[in-house]
């Protein structure tokens, strides 16, 4: 059985996600009823899309990255826990001993909860299974039980999949991407945040009448609204900011103009990337809706996938790029915090993407949201930071010469992983009991008042008009 699993993670591994999905998303197609012709080709569509969003993503990452570190070295700010980044994380998750099971664990969660109808999503975002993995490498580095970290890993399985129900109205709403969820906790972490921090601003007067959202400003700005225009002039402003004293007059302004320019680039690409996605993803959604009502009438079926489907929206992009900051002055400024940001400050737009629905669209919220989102998050990197350490041991990673503890933003910032692991540290079985009466009571809440809790993700509030796919091809 160990070999098969790890026969199967190497294969996860060595393909990665935009070879993975295209293969899933075509098997499943298949399974669903669509002609082979056609589902081949929403595959190879899909995979060129996520192909073309991580282009663009690495361009940002790069731009983000390089500005962050001349950031940091401007301010001179030094501190033991050190962020490695995501890549690393994914790393260290799929290394460890809960990563040999966590995709057949995955899938059985996702089928048992299809086939009880406690939830519409079919993940099919099988790589991003790596972040049960590592919440249950946290488990196991805090109990020495494999078996705690197992059952804690499809825990987050199932809560991934109730945060996808919950959301999914919002996010086809506001995003404009019909017959999706997104089961990605790092994403959807930031929704109980974001209700109750949009709940007290709804309540302050003059903040609760100001509505920056990306609408808005194109109206107020014309030309120099339009998202093109505003992810230059935040690049040009991160740019001035990290690159003041980069050298030379000309060294300094190529630099900043560069900024401004590959940030303007994935303002402009990233929604395009996205409508490319929504062309592969018809037949699949055409053959699932077909499939489900012969044989359970209206029932729906939501293809669950990465988070980066939302960020490409502008209000997204926006107050991630203004987070970007923050997130460096809050690292110097909270007391008691061990955490420098470095490599996973680009990871902000898939943190706060999930509130966009909440807010509208709200910018100015979002940044809002963000900020405590990001606050939050140092103090819980800084008490799981012995944790990551320890699991990144564990599995083998190298850490950084000079490196005493890690972390990284995309997985150490989260709330629900501090809680998990407490819980777990703290009780037990009797831990993981409490925590699956918690996600059962939640689901089962969900089920019999959807639409309150839909509501409550912004699946009623103003947003943009869904965005027209192309048309599909005909089939083959």
């Amino acid at each position: 059985m160990d070999g098969l699993l790890s026969g199967l993670k190497t294969v996860v591994d060595s393909l990665g996600a935009t070879v993975l999905l295209p293969i899933v998303i075509f098997i499943i197609a298949v399974v669903l009823g669509a002609r082979p012709g056609r589902a081949f080709r929403a595959g190879v569509t899909i995979g060129v899309a996520f192909i073309g969003i991580n282009l663009v993503i690495g361009l940002m990452f790069t731009s983000l990255s390089d500005v962050a570190q001349a950031i940091v070295k401007n301010t001179g700010i030094t501190r033991d826990v050190v962020d490695v980044g995501w890549p690393s994380a994914a790393a260290i998750a799929f290394g460890s001993s809960v990563g040999l099971w966590v995709i057949p664990i995955g899938i059985a969660v996702n089928v048992l909860l299809l086939m009880t109808r406690m939830t519409r999503t079919l993940n099919v975002d099988v790589w991003n299974f790596w972040h049960f993995a590592f919440i249950g490498s946290l488990v196991v580095a805090a109990t020495g039980s494999l078996f705690y970290g197992l059952v804690a890993a499809a825990l987050m399985a199932a809560l991934a999949l109730l945060f996808a129900d919950w959301t999914a109205k919002a996010v086809q709403r506001f995003y404009g991407i019909p017959g999706v969820s997104v089961p990605h906790l790092a994403s959807a972490q930031i929704l109980p945040i974001a209700i109750a921090v949009n709940w007290v601003i709804d309540r302050i007067p003059g903040l609760n009448a100001i509505n920056l959202d990306t609408d808005v400003i194109q109206k107020k700005l014309g030309v120099f609204g339009e998202p093109v225009i505003l992810g230059l002039a935040i690049g040009l402003v991160l740019g001035a900011i990290g690159y003041y004293d980069a050298g030379d007059a000309s060294t300094v302004v190529s630099k900043v103009l560069q900024t401004g320019m590959n940030l303007a680039a994935v303002m402009f690409l990233l929604p395009r990337m996205v409508k490319i996605l929504m062309e592969g993803l018809i037949p699949v959604s055409e053959a699932a809706r077909t499939f489900v009502q012969k044989r359970a009438g209206d029932r729906e079926i939501l293809v669950g996938l990465d988070s980066a489907i939302l960020i490409g929206h502008p209000a997204a992009i926006s107050s991630a790029l203004i987070l970007v900051p923050i997130a460096i002055v809050l690292s110097i400024i909270l007391p008691g915090n061990r955490v420098i940001l470095f490599a996973d400050l680009a990871v902000i737009p898939f943190l706060v993407a999930m509130a966009a629905p909440v807010v509208g669209g709200n910018v100015l919220r979002m940044v809002i949201i963000g900020t405590i989102t990001l606050a939050v998050g140092f103090y819980v990197a800084t008490g799981l930071a012995p944790l990551f350490t320890s699991a990144a041991v564990a599995a083998g990673f190298a850490l950084p010469e000079g490196t005493t503890q890690i972390t990284s933003i995309v997985d150490g910032f989260l709330w629900v992983s501090y809680v998990v692991v407490e819980a777990v540290a703290g009780l037990g079985i009797v831990g993981l009991l409490v925590l699956l009466a918690v996600i059962a009571l939640c689901f089962i809440a969900f089920h019999r008042r959807p639409a309150a809790w839909e509501r409550l993700a912004g699946s009623d509030d103003p947003a943009p008009a869904p965005a027209k796919a192309p048309a599909a091809t005909p089939a083959e």
